[in-house]
């Protein structure tokens, strides 16, 4: 019987994590990155890596949500993030340039073309813009 409830509460810790926590309406949704780099959790949990603004899209499956992808300056790790759009004023979110998110958060881009184009846009940014200033 415990491991049943052991089991269900892992299963809902993992979907809490892709919840929206902070109650702006967004919820982050990477591909988690492959363990074979040998560095555990622990020590990923201090270190963030900037990615940059490179894609900025509407969902196609839902109304109202925008989808942000950001990537590293070499193009081969992104993230991404969907964002309800709001239809009142007092919700307002930036965009920004950059962000600094776990490497556990972090997907591979498989596709090199697509990694090129992330590298040549992150690039861009990062020379256009502060990490913080609004896009």
């Amino acid at each position: 019987m415990d491991s049943d409830a052991d089991e269900s509460r892992s299963s809902t810790d993992r979907l809490d994590s892709s919840i929206d926590t902070d109650g702006g309406g967004e919820t982050e949704d990477a591909e988690a990155s492959d363990q074979a780099d040998g560095t555990d959790e622990a020590d990923e949990a201090d270190e963030t890596v900037r990615v940059w603004l490179v894609e900025r899209t509407y969902s196609d499956d839902e109304q109202n949500i925008i989808i942000l992808v950001y990537a590293t300056l070499d193009g081969e790790r992104y993230f991404r993030k969907e964002r309800a759009l709001t239809s009142f004023t007092s919700d307002i979110r930036e965009t920004t340039a950059a962000v600094d998110v776990s490497p556990s958060n972090l997907g591979t881009v498989e596709d090199p073309e697509e990694r090129d184009r992330y590298a040549a846009e992150a690039a861009r940014m990062a020379d256009a813009y502060e990490p913080d200033d609004p896009v």
